[in-house]
């Protein structure tokens, strides 16, 4: 685990777990060592914070290139701050450049590490849970590890768009984990990424009991 990732749990993650409590399902499905992949809903940017924080293992999340390239003290310290957290740099739009950030994430899941994807690809708009786009499953498969299915509830009142930071007092946040779906010997057609991806869809959605819709969530300007 980096160090600086260390120091998170220590604090950030310790205030999370002591000012929310968070309830925690399933912990016990999450692997103790070897890669993997946990896909999750996606309702805040708080599902990121309480993720790491209830995960006892290391969690490589993606963050937008601009994090990455921004300049003067401010991009200096945010650019050390995401690498020291061991992040996965993404381009928004998508194509070659998104395809760049899966081969990251490749190797860093065969070597033992984990990694956060939510499928849906944006914030749920409306609570609701959307149909997931496939690099999930693509991802898997290319690197021969198992999905995680995660359900989170609550964050979207703990910390709602357009608020910087979480809202003591707020909701109950719930963390589901499912079984894990293994993907050794999938296929890897566009048919077969389909199905794995909408299996994963179907077991988060068991996990949160949110209404499912089978088309893409709506980009947003504000989406992170």
């Amino acid at each position: 685990m980096p160090l600086l990732y260390s120091v998170g749990k220590v604090t950030v993650g310790n205030a999370l777990m002591l000012g929310w409590r968070p309830h925690v399902e399933g912990l016990e499905f999450v692997p103790r060592t070897g890669g993997a992949i946990f896909a999750g809903n996606h309702l805040s940017v708080a599902d990121e914070l309480f993720l790491g924080a209830v995960v006892p293992r290391h969690l490589a999340f993606w963050a937008k290139s601009d994090y990455f390239d921004g300049t003067g003290l401010s991009g200096w310290f945010t650019r050390n701050l995401l690498n020291g957290l061991g992040a996965i740099r993404v381009q928004r739009a998508g194509g070659r450049d998104a395809l760049a950030a899966f081969d990251g994430a490749i190797p860093v899941l065969k070597s033992g590490d984990c990694v956060v994807v939510y499928p849906e690809g944006t914030r749920s708009p409306d609570g609701k849970l959307y149909r997931g786009r496939t690099g999930v499953a693509r991802l898997a498969v290319a690197a021969g590890v198992p999905i995680i299915p995660v359900g989170t509830l609550g964050t979207e009142k703990v910390q709602p768009i357009g608020q910087p930071y979480p809202m003591p007092f707020r909701g109950k946040i719930t963390v589901r984990f499912g079984k894990p779906i293994e993907t050794a010997n999938r296929a890897d057609d566009r048919t077969a990424l389909r199905a794995l991806t909408d299996e994963v869809m179907g077991e988060i959605q068991k996990l949160t009991g949110q209404e499912y819709v089978p088309r893409y969530a709506p980009a947003k300007p504000t989406e992170s």
